[in-house]
């Protein structure tokens, strides 16, 4: 491996606003959204894995074809990230433009974002737009409305798939039937109902968050279809970080990780014989299901009501997962499964129907991207940038990089805080609160699949100093806090 001219293009470009300054979307745009604004729809799952759909070609056995007709129809982000994959935070960053350490949700449950902080919604609701959430929230543990939305149905923190509690502006009552299509009901009866002004529909699907439970009609329709083994399941270890080791022999949770201190850590890890007859991956496939139908019916509505082309949909998911990749299942790590996550955008006039756009975006771009093509200024606080140029071709001055932060969980020590830092071909991770442990350094281009830890090699040394040269520029640009305390 050569030193550190084999590829690392860091660039200087600034890519979130400094301090005082409008984000630079803003500027950049400025004249250029179409003149008639678009409609949003802002579609998101909960633990998708990037490859689960239909047209990855991953799990030949699952159709999504609804799915598949958003990338067919439009872009394709190919290189899309979350800034912290864990729900709360996740869904605090979509909706502020903002990283988990400025928005104060670094926990799941915890808390919505502080006061303050710049909310999307709001922003658009001022813009002349009505405004509406349907599904998920998951931030702060209540189910009622929450400023800035015209119209409101959600449920408290995690919900039930089956026969819901659910809470319409306020009022909260018993539903009877499938969480999906339950909250589909209530999405299409409002994209179906006239209204004058422009509008953006929040439409965050519980589903695929485990325990899965797929809708009656799909129950057991992938059971004993064979899952591959993933390409990285055999990995034991051996060149990772020991608290990863610790973390699966004895577990993350309180309880199991406070009891390990102190006891052996093995050099590697056993590798396991994969069984192709993965029940939970079967099962998980069968719960998108009814999440891909909703996409129909949601674009069925649309084209009745003759509003199908002006709408700006974007179909994402709050994190990554592990589907048996490392042997893991969740998320949290900042490795690749964990990080990418699915991003659709269908809009005829920006959205080149099959466009693959391979640029480094993040959920922190969503909220000024809405805001642009609303033709509306972010507010200054908001950390990320619209990508409508990259829908329009222009990628000039685009990052090259972005930073990735977690935040220790109480009741799961045993995923520690890290902050890293992510390029189009590298990747390095640090873990600043462990001591006599080893961080991470990947070469993504020649290891994508993260299976070569090179932080001790010396060929490598040169690579990892920029890295973490970028790594400080980045934290002191988003304003991490010098203690990682958020």
């Amino acid at each position: 491996m050569a030193g550190a001219g084999i590829g690392l293009t860091l660039g200087r470009a600034p890519w979130a606003a400094p301090a005082g300054q409008d984000a630079p979307a803003a500027a950049e745009t400025a004249g250029t959204s179409p003149v008639r604004r678009p409609n949003f729809i802002f579609i998101m799952t909960d633990d998708q894995a990037v490859d689960a759909l239909g047209a990855s070609g991953r799990y030949p056995f699952l159709k999504t074809p609804n799915l598949d007709r958003l990338g067919r129809e439009g872009a394709t982000f190919t290189n899309a990230f979350v800034t912290n994959s864990l729900c709360s935070p996740s869904r605090a960053t979509c909706l502020s433009g903002c990283y988990s350490h400025v928005t104060g949700v670094v926990s799941n449950e915890g808390s919505d974002p502080r006061p303050g902080t710049p909310m999307v919604q709001e922003e658009l609701r001022r813009a002349g737009y009505e405004t509406a959430f349907i599904g998920k929230w998951h931030m702060k543990l209540t189910d009622q409305p929450r400023p800035g939305f015209d119209y409101w149905l959600s449920f408290l923190g995690q919900g039930t798939y089956e026969n819901p509690r659910l809470n319409e502006n306020g009022r909260q009552f018993q539903a009877r039937g499938y969480m999906t299509d339950l909250l589909t009901d209530a999405a299409e009866r409002w994209l179906r109902t006239p209204r004058e002004k422009p509008f953006c529909l929040f439409f965050w699907h519980k589903a695929v968050h485990g325990i899965e439970i797929p809708a009656p009609r799909h129950k057991g329709l992938y059971a004993g279809r064979p899952v591959k083994e993933p390409p990285n399941f055999a990995d034991d270890y051996h060149d990772k970080p020991a608290y990863l080791r610790r973390q699966k022999v004895y577990g993350p949770h309180k309880k199991p990780w406070t009891e390990s201190e102190g006891k052996p850590i093995p050099d590697k890890l056993p590798v396991g014989k994969w069984n192709p007859n993965q029940k939970g991956t079967q099962r998980y496939m069968e719960t998108l299901l009814a999440v891909d139908e909703s996409v129909g019916r949601v674009l069925k509505a649309l084209e009745e009501t003759g509003r199908l082309d002006d709408t700006f949909i974007l179909f994402t998911s709050d994190n990554g997962y592990f589907l048996g990749d490392h042997a893991r299942g969740d998320k949290r790590l900042m490795w690749e499964e964990s990080i990418r996550v699915p991003l659709l955008v269908r809009y005829p006039p920006l959205a080149r129907p099959g466009a693959k756009i391979p640029e480094i975006v993040l959920n922190i771009d969503y909220a000024p991207t809405f805001l642009d093509l609303a033709g509306a200024a972010a507010p200054a606080a908001m950390q990320g940038r619209s990508f409508a140029p990259l829908l329009r071709g222009r990628t000039e001055g685009w990052r090259k990089s972005y930073f990735y932060e977690y935040f220790l969980e109480d009741y799961a020590p045993g995923f520690v805080t890290a902050v890293g830092v992510r390029t189009e071909r590298y990747k390095y991770i640090e873990y600043p609160d462990l001591k006599n442990d080893i961080n991470e350094l990947y070469d993504l281009q020649t290891d994508p699949i993260e299976m070569h830890n090179l932080i001790g090699d010396p060929a490598a040394r040169p690579i990892r100093d920029e890295l973490k040269i970028e790594l400080e520029r980045l934290k002191k640009e988003t304003g991490y806090p010098a203690d990682g305390k958020a």
